[in-house]
C-alpha cells in the first residue's frame, strides 16, 4: 500500500482549449504534408504511367499530355488544401468564430431590450401599489347579446 497521495493536475478550461486548439492545427498541418507526399508520388506514378508503360501517350488535351493536365488539377487541389491550412484558419478560426459569437449576442441582446421596452412602453405592468384596472371597450358589453353578433 502506498501512502502518497494521488495529485491530479486540473487544467482550466482555458487552457485546455488551447491545448485543443494547437493539437487540432498540428493534425491539419500533418495532413497537408501527408498530401504533399502523396502528390509527389502520384505525380511521378502518372509520369512513369504515361512515359515508361506508354498508357494515353496519344490523349494530349490542348497540345500538352494528359497527366500535365492531372498533375495541375492536383496541384490546384493541394494549393486549396494549402490556403486552407495556412490562411483561412488564420484569418476564419476559433478567434474569428468567437468575435462572430459574441458581435451576434450582443445584438440579440440589444434587440431584445429594445422589445421589452415597447412591450413595457405599449402594455405597463400595473404597479404594486395600484389596484388592476382592466382596459374598457368603447361600448359597454350587453349581457343579453348573442357572442357573435
Amino acid at each position: 500500500m502506498s501512502t502518497e497521495k494521488k495529485t491530479s493536475s486540473k487544467i482550466d478550461p482555458e487552457q485546455r482549449e488551447l491545448i485543443e486548439r494547437a493539437q487540432e492545427r498540428a493534425r491539419q498541418k500533418r495532413r497537408l504534408y501527408q498530401h504533399f507526399i502523396v502528390f509527389l508520388i502520384g505525380s511521378v506514378v502518372l509520369i512513369l504511367l504515361n512515359v515508361i508503360f506508354e498508357i494515353g501517350r496519344d490523349i494530349q488535351p490542348f497540345g500538352l499530355d494528359w497527366f500535365v493536365w492531372a498533375i495541375l488539377f492536383w496541384a490546384l487541389l493541394f494549393i486549396a488544401h494549402i490556403f486552407n491550412v495556412f490562411v483561412t484558419n488564420k484569418f476564419l478560426g476559433k478567434e474569428w468564430e468567437n468575435e462572430q459569437v459574441e458581435r451576434l449576442v450582443t445584438k440579440q441582446q440589444r434587440r431584445i431590450e429594445e422589445l421589452r421596452g415597447k412591450v413595457e412602453r405599449d402594455h405597463p405592468l400595473p404597479r404594486k401599489h395600484e389596484p388592476f384596472i382592466p382596459p374598457t371597450t368603447e361600448r359597454p358589453i350587453d349581457p343579453d347579446s348573442t357572442i357573435n353578433s
